[in-house]
């Protein structure tokens, strides 16, 4: 094996990628009180749902532990990339750049670089997508790094909530706030800053307009869409997410188009029905 992706479990990974031994996913871990998940297999999405709903507070996450990325690397490949959830969302890059430390100093030089998706979800997946397609391509490791590098300063990753409950709980919302969105049914847009921050990008009445107004605003920004996969993940909303990926598909002519179950994290941030869009 001459390459071998790690990604921290808040990038959901498709089922063909879940199966090919050149794909890792490092699970974090979830807390609902003092219920304790691990974001693996074994992640039940509805039981996580219910119990978020019934508590007063705000689900946490702890992420893997260095020695945990640490693991991950010491394999046969030469190259090895991790893909990480937003540095300024969670420790998880920090922890996966300690872990490389480890490795080098306990097990000798190999080729490893960490990769901060500024993003979350499905932005990581098509960043570990696209380290798979350079890899193919057949070009050195120093070449992919700034390819990726590239690929993710110029993508785009935005959110729409079906409720405010977790943004309230975990203080990003005033009640106040919160209540008069719910009560008139305004849908905040969310979106990424440069920096892989979290940042309000517009908000609309009702979420099938808050949707296509993130759509619209996910083409119009997207440069040479016939060479970009546009990927959305949906936590619980099936019917919601088929229809968005239909009017992608004649909004804008993507490579591909797909759609996936949010994981454990994703769930967390996304909260029953949201949707998570990146291209």
């Amino acid at each position: 094996m001459s390459y071998k992706i790690v990604v921290d479990s808040c990038g959901e990974l498709p089922e063909t990628l879940m199966k090919d031994e050149h794909f890792e996913s490092v699970p974090l871990e979830i807390f609902v009180d003092d219920y304790h998940i691990t974001d693996d297999e074994t992640f039940d999405q509805a039981e996580f749902l219910r119990r978020v709903r019934e508590s007063p507070n705000c689900p946490k996450s702890t992420c893997p532990s260095p020695e945990r990325y640490m693991e991950a690397y010491d394999c046969a490949a030469k190259h090895v990339y991790a893909v990480t959830l937003s540095a300024r969302l969670s420790g998880s890059c920090n922890s996966a750049q300690l872990g490389r430390k480890l490795y080098l100093e306990e097990k000798g030089e190999k080729q490893i670089h960490i990769f901060d998706s500024k993003s979350a979800s499905v932005g990581q997946t098509l960043i570990a997508m696209k380290i798979q397609e350079c890899e193919k391509e057949g070009l050195a490791f120093a070449k992919i790094v700034q390819k990726v590098e590239a690929y993710i300063e110029e993508m785009n990753t935005s959110f729409v909530l079906e409720t405010l409950e977790t943004l309230r709980k975990n203080g990003r919302l005033s009640n106040i706030k919160a209540f008069v969105a719910s009560a008139l049914n305004i849908k905040p847009v969310m979106g990424a800053t440069p920096e892989g921050m979290i940042c309000q990008l517009s908000q609309a009445r009702g979420m099938v307009r808050a949707i296509d107004k993130m759509i619209a605003d996910l083409v119009e920004k997207t440069k040479n869409p016939q060479e970009k996969i546009f990927a959305i993940s949906h936590c619980n909303a099936p019917k919601r997410a088929r229809e968005a990926a239909e009017k992608v598909k004649q909004m804008g002519n993507f490579k591909e188009v797909f759609v996936l179950d949010t994981a454990g994290i994703s769930s967390m941030y996304a909260s029953d029905g949201g949707i998570i869009m990146a291209v």
